[in-house]
């Protein structure tokens, strides 16, 4: 199943993709998919970021290769960070790139959303709270970044505006452990990885998270990216692709303030 989230010109909605078309359903789709029978033309709504500002957790050095490029060691237990929900944005929304930015990086990643929450969730029950996933790209100001981890800290390099889009759309009953993750910035692949070199599965991630903090419908997990990761600049077109779940594309743009 295929959900997105949308824009037709009666408001903002939810609803399932069927062909060139989708089918509307009633609120969100966390507890229930209920289809109201009203069917919008997908060529005249405008997707947007499948969750509406949600809490975004990150896993930094979550891929093997990723790390070793990166020059850090193997880590022993998942390294989180957050990233502020003004972050996220949809398909076609413009990136932008800071005024005063040096050195901003594309991160291809795929993403889980929660879709039943809970806390002390099981391995076994992990993959169970996943209502499905979608693709991501988790840019990343390598100055501020570098900057604020000497001090033990990861929030204002991740975390500017536009700098979390998602979609296009929530991808149900998908294997998250054989996934390709690939990245194209100016139609040319940068990364391309595969999700069974993850260090930390989607299911230890979710565990591991409500240990410590009850989980929410509409959370999203960015689970980490694929070696490969490199700088972007205004002008420049990034599509994040995952086979099974479809390509999430954006513009790169200068800030206007």
């Amino acid at each position: 199943m295929r959900i997105v989230r949308y824009e037709a010109a009666d408001g903002i909605h939810y609803g399932v993709e069927d062909g060139d078309s989708v089918q509307r359903i009633a609120g969100e789709p966390f507890s229930a998919i209920e289809r109201t029978g009203k069917v919008d033309d997908l060529s005249e709504v405008r997707l947007l970021c499948p969750v509406n500002r949600p809490r975004i957790f990150g896993v930094a050095y979550n891929y093997r290769e990723h790390t070793n490029e990166s020059g850090k060691e193997q880590p022993t237990l998942p390294v989180l960070f957050m990233k502020p929900s003004t972050a996220a944005s949809g398909n076609g929304d413009p990136i932008e790139f800071p005024r005063d930015g040096e050195i901003v990086h594309y991160e291809a990643e795929l993403v889980a959303i929660i879709g039943k929450g809970g806390r002390h969730i099981s391995n076994d029950d992990a993959l169970g709270h996943v209502l499905g996933y979608t693709c991501g790209n988790d840019i990343s100001d390598r100055i501020i970044q570098r900057q604020e981890s000497k001090f033990g800290c990861l929030l204002a390099g991740k975390g500017y505006d536009t700098f979390a889009p998602m979609g296009p759309a929530i991808v149900t009953d998908l294997d998250p452990a054989n996934l390709d993750v690939i990245l194209r910035q100016n139609g040319t692949i940068k990364q391309s990885g595969n999700t069974s070199d993850l260090v930390y599965s989607v299911a230890d991630i979710v565990a591991y998270l409500s240990r410590f903090m009850t989980l929410l419908p509409g959370d999203v997990i960015m689970t980490g990216t694929p070696a490969g990761v490199g700088p972007i600049n205004p002008g420049d077109d990034l599509e994040v692709e995952i086979p099974g779940i479809g390509i999430l594309k954006n513009p790169v743009v200068a800030a206007a303030y």
